[in-house]
């Protein structure tokens, strides 16, 4: 039964694939070669293994090229997302430093205007005091005429009855300059009268424009507080996720600030604090919170001018692929773990590689494994360095800002394939760049 199956098997495999013969003429004779079922086999074997091989390579390929492609749209997004960002805090910053300015310049005026009115007030008050005495003055004086010309009157009466015609005529007289001086103090006493009411009209509307004016004196110090408090608030927002971006990357913001200020110690420097002064006055609590606020925007510039000196920006902004980090790795040409002092970006020949960050070019030639190498110095002994490149656009002691292309991506020096070799170091260290790319990212 066993020798049944096993004919029937070999007469089954003899029908799918039927013995075949290739014959190979030459001047020595024809000869051929025998290809039974088993050889069929095996050739449909080892190209179903192929096939399978080949497809699954591919899905691999496909898988790491749209991973790839994701990585750099979300590096794109990002880039946009700080550079938007950065634009509108220094907007910002210029807008508050304007509204702060202004506050200050009106409640500066509004306190001129006050004093003004104040010694108006106090001058009236003066006038209508001496008015007042003036005023009792006349009037003791009219009861001492208004007196005198009733004895005068008894006296003529008196007179009149025991006199002849000549003392009565010397009354008369008499009575008639009492008289005259009688309507002399009394439109003196008139007119002081209307002057007293005139200086009451004065002082009234003085004292209601004095009203309208604290009113509107409230109302300016209302909107300076809101302004102020929305400063305080701003600047604290902007100054604390800058603060702790420097500190990711080991460097304490206390020596940052001090180092960019004595970097930056011209006259005046970045934003200095401007001095408000009020007359004779001494300085007020909206004016120390006006100084308060432009020297936090002085440390928030300080800031932001340190963070261009540091290397938080990608060297390449372009369609690439990372391809290598920082760390111990397989050598992929001798072989053996080797350290891998930065990152690994693969893309097109030609692409473009800018500096991450202002600084000075120190090197801009051939160097040894690296090849077309650039290295560029920034301050607080950080230094980058851009490999394997194709093309060097800068010399050495020439200055660069950041984004300023320096060389295009090649494969130059100890390479195996076109990509760009990108460290960072401080102090003369290897670090891992992603940490300085990483802290931008968390704040722009």
């Amino acid at each position: 039964m066993t020798t049944r199956t096993g004919t029937e098997r070999q007469s089954l495999l003899h029908r799918i694939f039927p013995e075949k013969r290739i014959f190979v003429k030459s001047d020595n004779g024809t000869r051929f070669v025998r290809l039974g079922p088993r050889h069929h086999l095996v050739a449909l074997f080892g190209g179903t293994a192929i096939v399978l091989w080949s497809v699954t390579a591919t899905s691999f390929l496909v898988i790491d090229l749209v991973k790839g492609s994701g990585e750099r749209q979300q590096a794109a997004q990002e880039k946009a997302v700080y550079e938007t960002r950065l634009n509108a805090m220094a907007e910002e910053r210029d807008t508050y430093r304007l509204a702060a300015l202004e506050a200050q310049a009106n409640f500066t005026r509004a306190l001129d205007e006050i004093g003004n009115f104040q010694d108006t007030i106090f001058d009236a008050a003066l006038s209508r005091q001496e008015y007042a005495a003036r005023q009792d003055a006349l009037r003791r004086l009219l009861r001492d005429s208004l007196t005198e010309r009733d004895l005068l009157q008894a006296r003529l009466d008196t007179l009149t009855a025991d006199s002849g015609d000549a003392t009565l005529a010397d009354l008369d007289r008499s009575r008639a300059e009492a008289e005259r001086t009688v309507a002399f103090l009394t439109r003196a006493l008139g007119r002081t009268a209307e002057d007293r009411d005139r200086l009451e009209a004065e002082a009234d509307a003085a004292r209601v424009q004095l009203a309208a004016i604290s009113n509107d004196l409230d109302t300016r110090n209302r909107a300076n507080e809101r302004i102020f408090s929305q400063l305080e608030e701003a600047v604290v927002l902007a100054m604390e996720p800058l603060g702790k971006m420097f500190t990711e990357v080991g460097l304490p913001p206390s020596a940052i600030l001090r180092q960019m200020r004595d970097q930056y110690s011209g006259q005046g420097g970045p934003l200095t604090p401007i001095s408000l002064s009020t007359k004779s006055y001494d300085s007020d609590p909206d004016s120390q919170r006006a100084e308060a606020i432009l020297a936090h925007m002085d440390e928030l510039n300080l800031y932001r001018m340190a963070a261009d000196k540091v290397p938080f920006a990608e060297p390449v902004s372009a369609a690439v692929r990372r391809t290598s980090g920082f760390g111990y790795r397989r050598d992929p040409i001798k072989g053996g773990t080797r350290l891998h002092a930065g990152m690994d970006w693969a893309g097109a020949y030609g692409t473009t590689v800018n500096a991450t960050a202002e600084g000075v070019v120190t090197q801009a030639g051939w160097q040894s494994g690296y090849g077309r190498m650039v290295t560029i110095s920034h301050d607080f002994g950080i230094e980058t360095r851009y490999a394997h490149l194709s093309k060097i656009t800068v010399k050495k002691g020439q200055r660069v800002s950041r984004g300023d292309k320096i060389g295009a991506m090649g494969n130059s020096g100890r390479s195996t394939g076109t990509h760009l070799h990108y460290e960072v170091r401080d102090s003369g260290t290897p670090v891992n760049p992603m940490k300085y790319i990483k802290a931008g990212r968390d704040v722009f």
